[in-house]
């Protein structure tokens, strides 16, 4: 009899221990977003854009190569004149302050690319974001879809003993015992929705999604603004419209590049030779060594042509015209960002309203005369698809206000979304 009474606790000390082993690791927002920003591959990726940036900085203020040269010759063949061995040194020296203008050039597009990055995380996080409302939306949906399908069910029984009763007839039972599979399909569906929206995170995460699940109120998404003061925050924040500015700085850059490069630059050379005995008969020389020390001037003819000169300008006044162009886009994406975002608060109110409970209500009064016989089960049935429709549009409309107010945080550049 121990015996027995040990092995039952042993168990089930182990089944309770494979049914915690079993539960998922809640994610919450704050820890989904950390996961993010450290392991999502895309990001990773465009982080290597800053390491060859900084590596472009130090090749631009790498000095030119020095040259060594040897030669040697025969200063007569077959006639005695002796050999000639000699080696030089020789070296660009650049004018024109082209490598301040190379190194300048390289700051500018480094700083560019970090700008770049910045404006990558800020997509990344929202539309992350928008991957984890649409997973909570998701698995609302499924709350709501299987809450629907267990009153129903309750109900087909219900209904199935009221017939045997003989208190409803054989068509009734049927109806409402068909409503019920018709609603477990449809939670089929809904469940399978749910896992492929947490699946989708997994993009997101750069890991398993499917191992964990997600909890977040959806409630939580309200804010009011002034959209004046975010489109001000827009133009004087957002990382697209700075890197704009900064390729300004660039294209700048490379016109000063340009004309530093138009700048004839100096060839010098150092040398030294050895002459050899020269043992002919008719002008025998003695052995000599000989300094060598030269200088070489480029003729430009090609500074005549000056068209990568332009380019370089017309690349500048394009940045010019495309910053122009960013900000305009911007101030309008704020504002319709912020109309989209007014008209789903509205929504959210006709429902704060009493649409719910209003639904409710109208469901309870109907199953009650239902079950006194004073109602048909049509009716029970239409009023518990409406009730239905109305609590999965007001999820729709909490996931779609959630959606307005991610996008307008994006298209404005500030980020205070936690919940």
């Amino acid at each position: 009899m121990k015996s027995k009474i040990i092995f039952i606790i042993s168990f089930g000390i182990s089944f309770h221990c494979s049914l915690k082993g079993q539960e998922k690791e809640i994610l919450n927002f704050t820890a989904y977003l950390s996961e993010v920003k450290e392991k999502n591959l895309g990001y990773a990726a465009q982080k290597y854009n800053i390491s060859m940036a900084e590596a472009s900085i130090l090749t631009a203020g790498i000095f030119p190569d020095p040259q060594l040269e040897m030669e040697t010759s025969d200063n007569g063949v077959s006639k005695k004149m002796g050999y000639t061995i000699g080696t030089s040194l020789s070296w660009t020296l650049e004018l024109g302050s082209k490598r301040k203008a190379r190194i300048e050039s390289a700051k500018n597009h480094a700083e560019y690319s970090k700008l770049q990055l910045q404006d990558f995380l800020r997509n990344l996080i929202a539309d992350a974001s928008l991957g984890y409302i649409e997973a909570l939306k998701a698995k609302a949906l499924v709350e709501v879809q299987k809450d629907s399908y267990l009153s129903m069910q309750q109900l087909a029984k219900s209904d199935s003993i009221r017939y045997k009763l003989g208190a409803i007839t054989l068509v009734a039972s049927r109806q409402s015992r068909l409503e019920a599979s018709s609603l477990l399909n449809d939670l089929y569906m809904t469940e399978s929705s749910s896992k492929q929206a947490l699946s989708s995170l997994s993009i997101f995460m750069g890991t398993v999604a499917e191992e964990h699940d997600i909890k977040g109120d959806l409630h939580a998404f309200n804010r009011e603004f002034n959209p004046e003061d975010l489109i001000l925050e827009a133009v004087t924040t957002r990382a697209d419209l700075l890197a704009s500015k900064q390729n300004i700085n660039t294209a700048a850059s490379l016109v000063k590049l340009e004309k530093a490069n138009r700048v004839i630059d100096l060839g010098l050379s150092l040398g030294a030779e050895h002459h050899t005995w020269a043992t002919n008969e008719i002008a025998p020389s003695p052995a000599v060594n000989a300094v060598k020390i030269g200088a070489s001037i480029p003729l430009k003819f090609s500074n005549r042509r000056n068209a990568d000169l332009k380019i370089a300008e017309m690349g500048r006044m394009q940045a010019e015209t495309e910053y122009k162009q960013i900000e305009n886009s911007i101030r309008a994406e704020v504002r319709q960002a912020y109309q989209q975002y007014q008209a789903t608060q509205k929504q959210l109110k006709q429902f704060d309203h009493g649409m719910l409970s209003e639904a409710k209500n109208i469901l309870d009064g109907i199953s009650y005369s239902y079950r006194r016989g004073e109602s048909s089960i049509l009716e029970v049935l239409n009023a518990q698809r409406t009730y239905n429709d109305i609590r999965q549009r007001y999820i729709e409309t909490l996931a779609d206000n959630a959606t307005a107010l991610i996008e307008l945080e994006r298209k404005t550049g500030l980020w205070d979304i936690d919940f």
